[in-house]
């Protein structure tokens, strides 16, 4: 192996001596600071502020301040009277898909299904979960509200302007919206956000709870490829608080050491670990009690979760979070008509005390390049195996959309099941009572019972509302 060394000398010539060269000073770190219950005691910013940190954020609803300064900062912040907890912010990922091109919408519409949105025969995932079963009974998601906690959002996409009522980024300086990354135009949140309330409108695809609200929330950055952990923390608050969702979608994650150790956001200790759990569960709680349903991505390690326990998931892992296995099928456009489709996803995180639901989510596993035609589309046919949904594009209004893989894929499926029972019960219902209904109609298909690939069951829509 070739291995380059850079080497630097300095030398004072009129003096004779080796000069030293400054010394760097550390870059200031993130730090979250957790209060002894779930509110801030008076003065805490000021004591913080004393101690020679600078508060850069605070979140009340859930107890907890975010200061930057150096470690010295972070002992003298432990020391202070109704602290709990001084931890290093951390960073959340997008589930990171795998992703294949994306087309827009210039052809006419594909056969076999009748209806006129025309790219709904690519959407197999929904044929998996019955959604055409319970529309035709009537219940499309009117009524409840569904928040997407993302990256960013193509706000005039002509498949989602129409349900979509508000959106707010937690990100500094970068605006809802996307674009940021274009003209790589694929949009990880526009394209979760399809799968969950593409409107019903006569064009391209259709969500699986058409009628549903969208609140879309930025929380992961475009620019810089990740979330700090108070932008997720914070958009979890104001999805369940100000924006009144019912239902919180998080395509999103991190792992950390449960037992300590470092990896490529850090290094963390368990006592640190077990705190950041703290924190992200507090406004998890914070969200169950405004009644608010929450949903995640398992993720895409292809873990298990019941013999490999170093790992903490987050924020599939938190207090009152349901956590969402991928499912897919393996060469659909092969045999669209008789093809599995509830295959355990190569990539998939799976485990009977990681995984509630399982959803569809894709997977790139079928073998050869040969090419299948679907929808009036030709592609190779594993392309077909993904899942497609909408997509971001730099021409305002162009209707644009993407195939894409992974757990990423699968919790909006979930969040589209439960957006169909909340509003089929007129808006409004408890946590407990939508993830119990989803047990109700999920199809159980491992061994009776929980399971390690399905938990209690890939999710059903027409079963979850009858």
């Amino acid at each position: 192996m070739r291995r380059l060394f850079a080497v630097a000398t300095l030398v004072a010539l009129t003096l004779g001596l080796l000069a030293t060269p400054a010394q760097a000073q550390p870059a200031p770190r993130s730090f979250l600071i957790l209060a002894n219950g779930s509110s801030l005691p008076p003065g805490l910013e000021g004591r913080i502020t004393a101690a020679g940190g600078a508060v850069s954020n605070r979140i009340p609803e859930v107890g907890i301040v975010v200061a930057t300064g150096d470690d010295a900062f972070a002992a003298r912040a432990r020391r202070i009277a109704g602290v709990r907890s001084v931890v290093p912010n951390f960073r959340f990922q997008r589930i990171q898909p795998r992703m294949a091109e994306g087309v827009t919408l210039d052809y006419g519409n594909p056969p076999n299904s009748g209806d006129d949105d025309t790219l709904f025969d690519l959407q197999w995932g929904h044929d998996a979960i019955d959604a055409p079963e319970a529309w035709n009974a009537g219940y499309f998601g009117a009524g409840a509200r569904v928040a997407v906690l993302d990256e960013g959002f193509d706000l005039d996409h002509p498949d989602l302007a129409e349900n979509i009522v508000g959106s707010k980024s937690f990100v500094p300086g970068e605006e809802a919206s996307a674009g940021y990354l274009l003209p790589d135009a694929f949009s990880h949140g526009t394209h979760v956000a399809g799968t969950i309330a593409a409107a019903d409108n006569g064009l391209g695809v259709i969500g699986v709870a058409p009628k549903a609200e969208l609140v879309l929330v930025k929380v992961l950055s475009e620019i810089l490829g990740y979330g700090e952990f108070d932008w997720v923390i914070q958009g979890i608050v104001y999805a369940a608080g100000e924006a009144d969702a019912d239902v919180i979608n998080m395509s999103l994650g991190g792992t950390l050491p449960r037992n300590g150790g470092c990896d490529t956001e850090g290094c963390f200790t368990a006592a640190e670990t077990a705190e950041l759990l703290v924190a992200i569960s507090r406004a998890t709680t914070y969200a169950h009690r405004q009644g608010t349903t929450i949903i995640a991505s398992a993720g895409n390690d292809a873990n298990d979760g019941d013999k490999d326990k170093a790992l903490v998931h987050m924020p599939s892992d938190a207090t009152h979070v349901i956590s969402i296995s991928a499912t897919a099928p393996i060469g659909w456009a092969t045999d669209p008509a008789n093809t599995f489709l509830d295959n355990l996803a190569s990539y998939s995180n799976f485990g009977q005390s990681a995984i509630d639901f399982a959803a569809p989510g894709g997977d790139f596993v079928y073998p050869g390049e040969e090419p299948c035609t679907i929808a009036g589309l030709t592609r190779p046919c594993w392309v077909f195996d993904f899942v497609f949904s909408t997509g971001s594009n730099p021409t305002p209004g162009l209707a644009s959309y993407y195939w894409s893989v992974g757990t990423s894929m699968a919790a909006p499926h979930a969040a589209g099941v439960a957006a169909l029972i909340i509003g089929k019960n007129g808006g409004s219902m408890h946590p407990a009572q939508v993830e119990a209904a989803m047990r109700r109609g999920a199809d159980d298909l491992g061994k009776p019972g929980n399971d390690a690939a399905y938990g209690a069951g890939r999710v059903n829509a027409y079963q979850s509302v009858r």
